[in-house]
């Protein structure tokens, strides 16, 4: 039986939240500036703004191609509409492991922080971290089998209640190094966007760190047969979605920098910080406050999550409703619209790794930086067939942009072969394993294509019979592989 016609009802702002969501800006705020602080110094907020410049020349391909077509696929049909239908397949399955991988990450990320914020209740005994992990994976599953706006809702009010409580820390970190109040005297330092102490190599190695923040800025483009006028929309909520977590990142870094002290110890007490936010917000409001802190980690661990499995789920949707895997999973609720059996498979798979790590020993914070890991591996794959895809696609001169614009996604793959290259050599085990894990199921995915020609039949009549003409561009003048 076919699915019913779906009305459109998700919003800019709801698309956008998708994309935040799946970022976790309260957690890459609070966990990523200790490392690149160990690394640079107190040069923090230049890293972070150079990586917003990075991760906006990848971002343009998406931002481009999304003014002309929209899939519940993402790149799989925008890589398969513009390079063609194995590239398609071939980027889709490279997305859906960067998915499945994050929600992994985030059902940890929600056990160790619900743990940290039951301890710092002075509740000592928390059982398991698997256990909050998985009632987080049934929960994130039943709010994602719900209408579209209440995951939309759900994580505007998650996230909008953490970056809150982060913009009134920074406000009061920086008003009271400006008026000279700080607990040691801060002050308001301009050259820490400088490379300072450090060399600008380090810089540009340290930015490697700044761009994972955002990786999955890319989540609305699965909302596009589910968003109200989604060649306008999707793009905005996008571009959105980059400059606003952009622009929270540094000022931040900025916050946390000047909070510590960029002077020697403050770097080094900075780079040491286990929870860098809550330490700052005991020492400028409250312990408090620094409870409020914590409790907004847990909440966005669980935003995340939520995100990576509305994200995932339309990815198998996508796939199998094209052939690979059961129809079933292509299916969705005649009401809410929502992919629910997909949904359902993704946090069962999602739920047994994670209980998997768990019964072989693994901690929280090891599940989720590990899987973590492979799923930004596998996201710079997505990236770069997206970066392709563009390049083809205004070659082509179908969507008529100008050829002068090809120098963005250009660099954007020399950055993203740069951040490939740093996240891939001179790591240490287990580290060493995880690029050869992703390009294990990358391969994968080129083996399917290979070994199953139907499928990319009929992958590409479907995008050339309903993404060209949705578009309303002049079909590519090339056959359907067989």
């Amino acid at each position: 039986m076919s699915n019913p016609p779906r009305t459109r009802k998700l919003r800019l702002w709801e698309a956008l939240t998708l994309s935040v969501g799946l970022m976790g800006p309260t957690l890459a705020m609070g966990l990523n500036g200790a490392g690149v602080a160990a690394t640079v110094g107190k040069a923090v907020p230049l890293v972070f703004l150079l990586g917003l410049l990075g991760v906006g020349l990848v971002a343009y391909g998406f931002w481009r191609l999304t003014q002309h077509f929209h899939q519940a696929g993402s790149v799989y049909a925008l890589a398969g509409a513009t390079i063609g239908p194995r590239a398609g397949f071939f980027g889709g399955f490279a997305l859906l492991g960067t998915y499945l991988a994050f929600l992994v990450c985030t059902l940890a990320a929600t056990g160790v922080f619900a743990q940290a914020f039951l301890h710092a209740l002075g509740i000592r005994s928390t059982g398991p971290w698997v256990a909050v992990a998985l009632l987080a994976a049934v929960g994130v599953t039943a709010l994602n089998s719900r209408d579209g706006r209440t995951t939309a809702r759900t994580l505007l009010i998650v996230e909008g209640i953490g970056i809150l409580a982060m913009l009134v820390l920074a406000a009061v970190v920086m008003g009271r190094a400006a008026t000279g109040s700080a607990p040691r005297h801060q002050s308001l330092d301009l050259s820490v966007f400088t490379a300072g102490g450090t060399t600008y190599g380090a810089v540009m190695t340290a930015t490697v760190f700044a761009f994972l923040s955002w990786a999955g800025f890319e989540a609305c483009a699965s909302l596009g047969e589910e968003t109200d006028d989604p060649k306008r929309n999707i793009p905005r909520a996008l571009a959105g979605s980059v400059l606003l977590t952009g622009g929270l990142y540094v000022l931040m870094m900025f916050a946390q920098t000047i909070g510590f002290g960029t002077d020697a110890r403050g770097v080094r007490e900075f780079g040491a910080a286990e929870s860098a936010l809550s330490s700052l917000s005991g020492q400028y409001i409250g312990t408090w406050f620094a409870l409020v802190i914590a409790f907004t980690a847990v909440a966005s661990a669980f935003a995340a999550a939520l995100s990576s499995s509305a994200a995932a789920a339309r990815m198998v949707q996508a796939l199998a409703r094209d052939g690979f895997g059961p129809r079933a999973l292509a299916r969705t609720h005649p009401v809410t619209g929502a992919p629910t059996t997909a949904l359902r498979v993704c946090g069962a798979v999602a739920a047994a790794l994670a209980a998997v790590m768990y019964g072989t020993g693994a901690g929280a914070f090891d599940t989720y930086y590990w899987y973590a890991t492979l799923g930004v591996l596998c996201v710079l794959v997505v990236y770069a067939v997206a970066g392709v895809g563009v390049i083809v696609f205004t070659l082509s001169g179908r969507g008529r942009i100008p050829r002068w614009e090809l120098v963005v996604p250009v660099a954007g793959l020399g950055y993203l072969g740069f951040v490939f290259l740093q996240q891939s050599t001179g790591q240490r085990a287990p580290y060493t394993y995880f690029p050869w894990i992703a390009a294990a199921w990358c391969l994968a995915g080129v083996a399917v294509v290979l070994f199953a020609p139907s499928l990319t039949r009929r992958i590409g009549a479907r995008l050339a019979g309903e993404l060209v003409a949705d578009a309303q561009l002049p079909a590519p003048n090339r056959k359907v592989p067989s």
